[in-house]
C-alpha cells in the first residue's frame, strides 16, 4: 500500500514538474504587447504599400449651363492589368471627359467601357504602353463581420488615403428604389471613408478587394451630405462587383430579365403589391395579393435574391413561377422580358431617332451578349435588337428586326435611313421580326414627321 501511494505522490510531482517548465517556456516564447502590436502594424503597412500602385484618381467632367462643366472626382482601382479600371457609376454619371491619374502621377484619357446604373458599377479602359499592376478580388461570400477591412482612396484630393476598421455587417440593402430597381449587396464597415473615397476598393489584410466604397449612410439613415460626411460606409460586394464588371467589358452593357411587378417580403414568401399592365407577370396570370414562395423551384425567402434569379434569367425563357392564392399553391409559366430603359436607368425622354418618333421604338445593334441571353438568337441572325418602347408598342423589348417592307436591316443606320426615305404620308410598314413569339411579320403605324 504504501508502495502505491509513494508511486502515486512520484508521479503526480512528475506531471506538476513538466507543466511548471512548460508554462514557463510557454510564456517566454510568447510575443510581447509591442512586437503584437507591431506585427499588426507591418501587415496594415505591408498591405498600403502593395495595393496603391493599383489605386486610381478619377476627374469626370460633364456639361451643365452656359458652356461649364461640373467636376466630379473619385477613386478607381485597376481590374485588370490591360487597364481595366472599376469604379462607381455616379462618378463618372454623365461625363463628357474622363481622366485617370495613377500612382506615379501619370495621367491618362478613360474610354468608357460601360455602366450598370442599377449596381452603380461603371467600367474604364486606359491605354497604358505596359501592363500595369493590378487588384485580386476576393470571395465576398466568405467576408466574416468583425475582420479588418481597409479602405484606400482620394477623399478631398487627399490622394491614396488609407482608413482601417473592421467589417461591421454584410449583405445591406436599404436605397429606395424610386422606378430604377435597385440590385444591392452592400458590405457595411467603421473604416473611414469620405467625399473622393466612392469607387476605391475595401481590402481585407492580405490585400484583396472585398468591395467598392460606394456611399455613407448619417445615424437617421439618410445619405450623408455636405462637405465634410459622417456615418457608416457601405461597399459593394466583390462578388457583385466582378460578376458586372466582367459582364460590362465582354458586353458594354448588362442584360436583366424583368417581370413587372412591386412586391413586399412577408413570413411565408414574396407578397406582390403591384403588377405592371402589358408586362410578363400580368400576360402570365399573376395578380396582386398572390404570394411567391418558389422560383423555378427554389424557394424563395427575400427580395434580394429573388430579384437576383429573375434578373439572372434568359429574355425569352419561360420561368415557373409558385404562388399562395386564397391558401392554395398554383404554379405559373412566365416568359421573362428583358427591363425595361427605365427602370435600368436609361432616360428615355433623350431618345431624338426617327425610329423612335415614327414607330416608338429604339434600337440598337446587335451585340454577342444577346446570343448568350436571348433565347431565341442564335449566332446567325442579323438585324438590330429594340431596347425601348413606348407604351402600348406591338412589339416587346428583346424583339429582332430583320427586315422593314421585305428589305433586310442589319444596322441601326440602316433602319433610319430607310425611315427616312418614306413619304409623309405613308402612314404603315411591315416588319420581319423574331422574338419569343417566334418569327413572324407585324403591321406598324407610322406617325408623321413633325
Amino acid at each position: 500500500m504504501k508502495k502505491n501511494i509513494y508511486a502515486y505522490f512520484t508521479l503526480l510531482f512528475f506531471i506538476v514538474s513538466v507543466s511548471i517548465i512548460s508554462s514557463c517556456a510557454f510564456t517566454k516564447d510568447q510575443p510581447t504587447d509591442v512586437e503584437l502590436l507591431s506585427a499588426i502594424e507591418n501587415a496594415f503597412v505591408s498591405v498600403a504599400n502593395r495595393s496603391t500602385p493599383a489605386i486610381v484618381g478619377i476627374v469626370s467632367f460633364r456639361p451643365v449651363e452656359d458652356g461649364e462643366y461640373h467636376r466630379q472626382e473619385g477613386s478607381g482601382f485597376i481590374f485588370r492589368k490591360d487597364g481595366h479600371i472599376l469604379t462607381n457609376e455616379h462618378v463618372i454619371r454623365d461625363a463628357t471627359t474622363i481622366e485617370v491619374q495613377l500612382l506615379d502621377e501619370s495621367e491618362f484619357d478613360a474610354k468608357l467601357v460601360g455602366v450598370d446604373r442599377n449596381t452603380d458599377i461603371a467600367v474604364l479602359k486606359i491605354d497604358a504602353k505596359e501592363e500595369l499592376p493590378a487588384l485580386p478580388l476576393a470571395n465576398s461570400e466568405e467576408v466574416q463581420v468583425g475582420q479588418f477591412a481597409i479602405a484606400i482612396g482620394n477623399p478631398f484630393r487627399l490622394n491614396h488615403t488609407v482608413t482601417t476598421g473592421i467589417v461591421s455587417g454584410k449583405g445591406r440593402s436599404f436605397l429606395p428604389e424610386r422606378v430604377i430597381i435597385r440590385y444591392q449587396d452592400f458590405i457595411q464597415t467603421d473604416a473611414w471613408i469620405n467625399t473622393g473615397n466612392s469607387g476605391g476598393p475595401l481590402l481585407n489584410i492580405h490585400g484583396e478587394v472585398i468591395g467598392i466604397n460606394s456611399l455613407i449612410r448619417r445615424a437617421d439613415n439618410t445619405p450623408a451630405t455636405g462637405a465634410v460626411r459622417a456615418g457608416a460606409g457601405f461597399a459593394i460586394s466583390s462578388n457583385l462587383v466582378e460578376k458586372i464588371g466582367t459582364q460590362l467589358i465582354e458586353n458594354g452593357r448588362i442584360i436583366r430579365g424583368f417581370l413587372g411587378i412591386s412586391m413586399e417580403e412577408v413570413r411565408r414568401g414574396i407578397r406582390i403589391e403591384a403588377v405592371y399592365k402589358n408586362m410578363p407577370a400580368h400576360l402570365s396570370g399573376l395578380k396582386r395579393g398572390d404570394i411567391i414562395i418558389k422560383y423555378n423551384g427554389q424557394k424563395v425567402e427575400d427580395t434580394g435574391k429573388f430579384k437576383m434569379w429573375v434578373a439572372d434569367s434568359q429574355v425569352g425563357k419561360q420561368s415557373k413561377i409558385t404562388v399562395l392564392r386564397n391558401g392554395h399553391e398554383r404554379m405559373f409559366n412566365v416568359t421573362i422580358e428583358e427591363m425595361p430603359a427605365l427602370h435600368a436607368g436609361r432616360p428615355v425622354d433623350e431618345i431624338d431617332s426617327v425610329a423612335w418618333r415614327r414607330l416608338g421604338l429604339s434600337v440598337r445593334k446587335l451585340e454577342k451578349g444577346d446570343f448568350e441571353r436571348y433565347t431565341y438568337l442564335t449566332d446567325k441572325d442579323r438585324g438590330v435588337i429594340v431596347d425601348m418602347v413606348q407604351v402600348n408598342s406591338q412589339i416587346p423589348i428583346g424583339t429582332l428586326i430583320t427586315a422593314v417592307n421585305g428589305e433586310n436591316i442589319n444596322s441601326v443606320q440602316e433602319l433610319e435611313a430607310h425611315l427616312q426615305k418614306q413619304q409623309q404620308e405613308l402612314e404603315e410598314l411591315v416588319l420581319d421580326v423574331k422574338s419569343s413569339h417566334g418569327e413572324e411579320k407585324i403591321t406598324m403605324q407610322l406617325k408623321p414627321i413633325d
